[in-house]
């Protein structure tokens, strides 16, 4: 329910939990996990107006907003005529649909802020292609007996982020893949493949799909306490992997974090493992680049993911800074590791090495096309656009008094969670806790930023206006220096 928390009871025979408790929404999720005699059936959700509640009870109880029920909004799908003048209704009735269809999308991309997504591209060129289906099956770099492939694309832009990541032609394997969790599916399948019996080590702000690897592989998870900027604790990494010395370590390194846009420091990872006493053979490291991954390569000073080092994988998603229209992200590892997850299959007269079967023909053209347009200097120009412009956000929420903190690599800008959900939901906000987050990307210029600052101003004015509430603490989250709440500016 938008506007308002979640008081959660259970509809047990006594009204509330068997220890008569009352539990919030987050902590009913937790149980269902965790408790196999946990009914979720017997839950009953009770909205409690956020006027009655006091500051610190929205933290705790106003941690999940789920989104509206697509159900209320769906275009159902009717069954077309058998009459030619119906039939010509019914065409006239979908093009009125696509085109207010058409118009929600560009209000919306005007509201775009919280989620990673470059939105400034032009693919006028390749709309001659959308005629064809195009799969691209099985291994890239082995033809398949499916003629209507995109291969000798995806082997180019497979070949460009090699060049980027340093490594040979010939001790690379690779795919275009769906999205940037499968990436992160098959660089810890590989892992733990090559190391069956790895522990797997990730970071608490690692991104969900790593987790989500975990529990479908069966692999023994450990999660690393972070540092207050999201980076990986190093200290906390080297207490766990001393407690687990015996067994291989398979360990994902985030190349910007979710939410804070962190980048675990990869050196300080590889030292730590050797100074516990892991040869190189006995750890494998996943690189999770799906944002960060294409842009940190372009930032100065900034530390190089490179197969130069003992790394296994890297991923990188294509639909984010590169500004692909379709999901699909990028897999490079190391060739002499495949042959551990790779069959033949007659039926494709191809290897199969992939998470997905079919694989989407487009994606490699698309990023194909981009690459080619704008190259190493124009990534570059583009990084530092999205930088400049991250910093002038966050100096504009510090000078009006909102909490806010900016990474030195990073782009993503982390400050107060607005107290208004539809407040969250017009500017398409992510936020956790207390936090909400804007990721710079190139589509987002300064104009757009101070449009969505006019708006925050004027909403915390009144959201505010009662002294009795006032914005939450994030010295937690952020630190103290970039906390600006009553207690700390």
């Amino acid at each position: 329910m938008v506007g308002s928390s979640f008081e959660v009871q259970s509809g047990l025979s006594n009204g509330s939990l068997a220890n008569g408790r009352t539990v919030t929404l987050p902590e009913m999720l937790t149980l269902a996990a965790e408790e196999d005699s946990f009914d979720p059936k017997a839950v009953v959700v009770k909205p409690v107006p956020l006027s009655m509640e006091s500051n610190l009870e929205v933290r705790k109880k106003k941690e999940i907003v789920l989104g509206r029920n697509v159900h209320t909004t769906c275009l159902a799908v009717t069954e077309p005529d058998a009459d030619d003048e119906s039939t010509g209704d019914k065409e006239a009735y979908m093009a009125s649909v696509l085109a207010r269809y058409r118009k929600t999308l560009v209000e919306r991309t005007k509201h775009h802020l919280g989620y990673p997504y470059n939105l400034d591209f032009d693919y006028g060129a390749l709309a001659q292609l959308q005629h064809f289906s195009i799969n691209n099956l099985g291994d890239p770099f082995i033809e398949s007996n499916y003629g209507v492939h995109s291969r000798q694309f995806e082997v180019g832009v497979l070949d460009w982020f090699a060049r980027l990541w340093e490594i040979e032609k010939t001790d690379y394997w690779g795919y275009i893949t769906n999205c940037g969790t499968e990436g992160n599916l098959h660089g810890i399948l590989v892992g733990r493949e090559v190391l069956p019996d790895g522990i797997l080590y990730a970071s608490k702000e690692s991104h969900y799909s790593v987790f989500k690897a975990a529990r479908m592989y069966r692999m023994e998870c450990v999660k690393v306490a972070t540092l207050v900027t999201g980076e990986m604790d190093c200290t906390d990494f080297k207490t766990k992997l001393l407690a687990n010395k015996d067994k291989p370590a398979i360990i994902n390194v985030n190349i910007g974090t979710t939410v804070k846009g962190a980048v675990d420091d990869l050196d300080l990872v590889i030292q730590t493992l050797e100074e516990c006493g892991f040869s190189h053979n006995r750890f494998y490291i996943h690189c999770d680049g799906a944002l960060f991954g294409l842009m940190m390569p372009f930032v100065q000073r900034a530390p190089k993911v490179s197969f130069k080092k003992p790394i296994g994988s890297v991923s990188v998603s294509g639909h984010k800074f590169v500004g692909c229209p379709m999901p699909c992200g990028v897999q490079i590892t190391r060739l002499q590791h495949i042959n551990a997850l790779s069959s033949n299959v007659e039926y494709l007269a191809s290897r199969d090495a992939t998470i997905m079967g079919s694989r989407n023909g487009h994606a490699p053209i698309f990023l194909w096309y981009n690459l080619n347009r704008k190259g190493y200097k124009g990534f570059q120009k583009e990084v530092q656009k999205c930088l400049r412009n991250a910093h002038y956000l966050k100096d504009r929420l510090r000078e009006v008094g909102i909490s806010a903190m900016l990474n030195e690599l990073s782009s993503t800008v982390v400050f107060e969670r607005p107290r208004d959900e539809e407040f969250v939901r017009r500017w398409q906000l992510a936020c956790e806790r207390n936090m909400a987050h804007i990721v710079v990307m190139p589509n987002v210029t300064t104009g757009k930023l101070d449009d969505f600052m006019n708006e925050l101003v004027q909403g915390r004015s009144i959201w505010y206006k009662d002294e009795k509430v006032q914005p939450p603490c994030l010295a937690e989250d952020v630190g103290i220096d970039n906390c600006s709440c009553a207690l700390h500016k």
